[in-house]
């Protein structure tokens, strides 16, 4: 338990379970939602199975029964876990439908949120956890009227292949990598893997890498004082422009903007709270 409030808890989940390890049924107990930073692991809510890789989330609605399984690696997770009580969730004026979605892929505007989350909870940002929270809940609710995750439907062997590949992906993000390096990997031909990669991830190879990158940079920004070109390349970004371009297009705010918040600067995040959606 890293913060607690009346309305609002920030829990650091760090799960150690692998292939060998049974699997069982968990019930959500409040309104969460939980953003995957490391590691991946799948997920059987309501009769459909997902796949969780970092930046994917994992969301909660009270009494919903899912079960997690390690059946792809041993490599373990870590997640960031925000738990809203039904008074703050009821102020955000978001119906049940996101709520019950149970997974989100990875999304830029809510991974660099994540990150962010990550930063504050490690003592690496002057923001509360608090605000982090809220702010990461109401923008959940804001992407998920535009984005649906997407139904696998893929056999167990593409399940495996995509979530390799997206790890190898996110450990290579400051590399150059192609369409057919990637699929190389996975052992498939390109149309195939890209076919495979966005069925059971929900996102294609080249967002996922994009937003590996995001991932980093705004982990580069909130954690040191580096010159933002500096973070671009070390991210993976080979253009500046396309980098502070796609960065404001996620975060809503500007990389220099987002470090500005990560130091504590308030009144960008009540911006970001007042903008419409």
């Amino acid at each position: 338990m890293l913060f607690a409030s009346d309305q609002l808890s920030v829990i650091d989940y760090r799960c150690t379970a692998g292939a060998a390890d049974k699997p069982f049924v968990e019930s959500h107990q409040s309104y969460s939602v939980s953003y995957v930073r490391k590691g991946s692991f799948g997920c059987e809510v309501r009769g459909e199975s997902h796949d969780l890789v970092a930046g994917s989330l994992l969301v909660g609605y009270p009494g919903d029964e899912y079960m997690c399984t390690h059946d792809h690696h041993d490599c373990g997770d870590e997640c960031l876990s925000f738990h809203l009580e039904p008074a703050l969730v009821e102020s955000l004026g978001a119906p049940a439908e996101p709520w019950r979605a149970g997974t989100v892929p990875p999304l830029p505007e809510l991974m660099v949120l994540g990150e962010l989350g990550q930063a504050a909870a490690t003592g690496q940002s002057e923001l509360d956890l608090d605000e982090i929270g809220l702010l990461f809940a109401s923008r959940f609710v804001e992407v998920h009227a535009k984005e649906r995750a997407k139904k696998s439907g893929a056999s167990p062997a593409d399940r495996r292949r995509a979530v390799e590949a997206a790890i190898w992906i996110e450990a290579h993000a400051s590399e150059t990598i192609s369409l057919q390096s990637a699929a190389r990997v996975a052992g498939l031909s390109p149309f195939h893997f890209l076919r495979v990669f966005s069925r059971v991830l929900g996102v294609t190879p080249h967002q996922y890498l994009v937003r590996s990158r995001l991932r980093h940079a705004a982990r580069l920004l909130a954690d040191e004082d580096r010159a933002i070109t500096d973070v671009a390349f070390d991210s993976g970004f080979a253009d500046l422009s396309n980098f502070v371009r796609s960065f404001h297009r996620a975060a809503g705010v500007s990389p220099r903007g987002f470090r500005r918040a990560a130091r504590g600067d308030r009144k960008i995040l009540q911006e970001r709270l007042a903008a419409p959606a």
